[in-house]
């Protein structure tokens, strides 16, 4: 049974990840065509999950979307992922006035509520993918950091890191060679969550308007899409939303199955299946 999770989050998160990236052998349809004579058309054989308010195949449409959210999602993930670790890393090590200094930074970030910060930025920036990466990272990095940066002040007082000190190896080696590679495993399990996060984020804004632009594909503008149709077509809503559960859940079963499997203490707990 400990072995299910990493299973379900694997075939969940491959399923999203083979879609973005066979999008054009997969997709039954293009998803820019419109046939307006059919529009809201429900499930059919045809049409596996139907036709949206223009007459667009939403299977189609859905698998095209699978590459903006991961897209989108690793993106993030790598940039405020890369900055966080190198900002975190450095005020640990450092500490002093250095780490003072980041973390007053940080609380400043954590004072705002980062979906409100997000909406604020792009706002004024305009609606845009690439505006949309800037905002999930300049709210994304402060998260990374403040991980980071617990977990560099605990290597660093350990014995190995104190024996490389004393063997005159110059402070930039002993983090590069001793306390980072030991950051890797948390940081792992937090790039998986982060991505699940950066993807509902993404999501969010594109139902707000603010995420890429029509007519290219995106799961949170469709799920908008499909607002004004509850009632008289609600497949348009559902599918969307139904994309984004699985993917999200995916990625959180592999970001618990990574915490079992990264922590040593986790696989001694007794009574765990």
């Amino acid at each position: 049974m400990r072995r299910l999770p990493i299973i379900l989050g694997i075939a969940l998160v491959g399923i999203s990840v083979l879609a973005a990236l066979l999008a054009p052998l997969v997709a039954p349809y293009d998803p820019a065509a419109q046939n307006l004579d059919r529009r809201l058309e429900p499930p059919s054989i045809e049409h596996p999950l139907g036709l949206d308010e223009l007459g667009r195949d939403i299977l189609s449409r859905l698998i095209y979307g699978a590459r903006v959210s991961l897209g989108v999602g690793l993106t993030v993930v790598l940039l405020a992922g890369s900055l966080g670790s190198l900002i975190g890393a450095l005020s640990g090590f450092v500490g002093g006035r250095l780490d003072a200094l980041i973390m007053r930074i940080s609380d400043v970030f954590l004072a705002f509520p980062g979906i409100l910060l997000a909406i604020a930025l792009v706002a004024v920036l305009g609606p845009a993918l690439r505006h949309v990466i800037l905002a999930l990272v300049v709210i994304g990095w402060v998260g990374y950091a403040r991980l980071v940066r617990g977990q560099v002040l605990q290597i660093r007082e350990m014995e190995f890191v104190t024996a490389a000190r004393a063997t005159g190896l110059r402070g930039g080696l002993v983090l590069l060679r001793h306390v980072l590679p030991n950051v890797v495993p948390t940081l792992t399990v937090q790039v998986s969550l982060g991505m699940a996060g950066a993807i509902l984020a993404e999501a969010s804004l594109s139902f707000l308007g603010l995420g890429i632009q029509p007519p290219t594909p995106s799961w949170g503008a469709m799920i908008n899409a499909g607002r004004g149709h509850l009632l008289d077509a609600p497949h348009l809503g559902l599918f969307p939303g139904l994309a984004i559960l699985v993917t999200v859940m995916g990625l959180n079963f592999l970001g618990d199955a990574l915490v079992d499997a990264l922590d040593p203490h986790e696989r001694r707990l007794p009574g765990r299946s």
